[in-house]
């Protein structure tokens, strides 16, 4: 990655959950980008930030170093690695992630996940073909809660406090509220419970 360096403070960039995250990281200590990449799957941040593409922490980097909120501290010249640009948090990213991290854990907002989307247009689907995917998902969203249960289990058991685990206990607490929902819904869709036809539909269409 080239060597970046700051210009007249722009703007703030929108909050994102990865801004947040590299001038979390930056707080700490100073970092070159794959380090904070490193940090981020090392300490878990990877399940609640998305960092697949290393091309969206650099831009990340690139939007906060224009915006003032971070700083080049010193290039690395090693003649074993390419040039590695470490940066440090100014003060006004300090200020700048406290309000971020305020507001995204005071404001509920509107994220437009997949599922419930989906779930909008399952009229498309006969009531046994909606059961049927449901229950695939019921079993992946239980591999999931039994993945997540033995991660936990183990980071406990390293000592880990459960302040450094709030994430975690907050994901699987909405996993498991999902996986009941689901398994429920399944459910009713297969006793009949829960049903629908063409002409139902059509008849309340144009009832209404």
């Amino acid at each position: 990655m080239a060597q970046l360096t700051s210009g007249p403070s722009a703007a703030a960039p929108r909050s994102s959950p990865l801004a947040l995250t590299v001038l979390a990281l930056l707080h700490y200590q100073p970092l070159h980008p794959y380090g904070i990449q490193r940090l981020i799957k090392q300490w878990g941040k990877d399940q609640v930030v998305n960092v697949e593409q290393r091309t969206s922490l650099y831009r990340t980097i690139e939007r906060l170093l224009a915006a003032g909120l971070i700083a080049v501290r010193e290039t690395g010249r090693d003649p074993r690695y390419p040039e590695r640009t470490v940066y440090e948090v100014t003060e006004a990213g300090r200020q700048t992630a406290r309000r971020w991290l305020e507001e995204m854990l005071a404001e509920p907002r509107q994220e437009y996940p997949e599922f419930p989307a989906a779930l909008s247009h399952v009229l498309m689907l006969e009531p046994a073909e909606l059961a049927e995917v449901l229950e695939r998902r019921a079993q992946r969203l239980a591999g999931m809660l039994a993945a997540l249960d033995a991660n936990t289990a183990a980071e406990a058991g390293h000592g880990l406090p459960r302040i450094a685990m709030l994430e975690t206990e907050y994901q699987r607490a909405v996993l498991a509220a999902e996986a009941r929902w689901v398994a429920e819904t399944a459910t009713e869709l297969r006793s009949g419970q829960l049903t629908w036809s063409p002409a139902e539909l059509i008849a309340f269409a144009e009832g209404q």
